[in-house]
């Protein structure tokens, strides 16, 4: 499959793409992790990402689709691609479309995750991660616990809330998806790619892309 995930933070697009990466054998790419790869093994395009970061800059759209191009090109994407958060704005949207047309690849299916904001609140201020950046484990203080004294089952690192998750920051958080992010569901809607699913159910939302890209089950 070759797919988007859409949806506001919270809206739970990285447990998505995990299930459905179990379907095919597809591999889940964000924008974060390949920049993180591209630094950890410097290659020429790593660092020269890396000098924008260190600066505090954000890595233009220009050299983030280069990374994007060669990484559509590793041995990993030939069964399928899972793109979760990206794009995040209609220039990336435009640029991408022209990066799989110069690939021969074609997107299968836009998905939209609409979850109520009172649920992606709950979801993230309730959300711990492992301190631990070689881990970066997730758990929550209502559903996946670390151990009794708020540490990573997996690799002992203390367990935090991240800056980025107390419903202030969270609150800011929707309303720049909402601004920059959210104009990409007319996008795609235009483009004939888009389904829109209404669920807080895994499961159910795992079902429903299956089938709407032909997969059995």
């Amino acid at each position: 499959m070759r797919i988007i995930l859409l949806g506001a933070p919270g809206a739970g697009k990285g447990t998505i793409a995990k299930a459905l990466m179990e379907a095919d054998s597809s591999v889940q790419i964000s924008t974060g992790d390949i920049l993180r790869n591209a630094v950890k093994a410097g290659t020429g395009l790593g660092k020269e990402a890396q000098g924008y970061m260190e600066r505090g800059e954000l890595v233009p759209d220009t050299l983030i689709m280069e990374i994007m191009e060669s990484r559509f090109q590793e041995p990993d994407c030939q069964k399928g691609f899972i793109l979760d958060g990206f794009p995040r704005t209609i220039p990336q949207a435009e640029s991408l479309k022209l990066l799989l047309e110069k690939l021969n690849l074609k997107l299968d299916l836009v998905v939209n995750l609409d979850v109520p904001k009172a649920v992606i609140l709950d979801r993230l201020t309730t959300r711990r991660t492992c301190s631990n950046p070689e881990c970066q484990e997730i758990y929550n203080i209502r559903s996946k616990l670390p151990t009794a004294d708020g540490k990573c089952k997996k690799c002992g690192s203390p367990v935090v809330q991240r800056d980025d998750e107390t419903e202030e920051a969270i609150t800011k958080r929707l309303e720049t998806y909402n601004q920059k992010t959210a104009p990409l569901i007319d996008f795609y809607l235009r483009e004939g790619l888009l389904k829109t699913i209404k669920s807080t159910s895994s499961e159910e939302i795992v079902s429903i892309i299956r089938r709407e890209i032909g997969l059995s089950g």
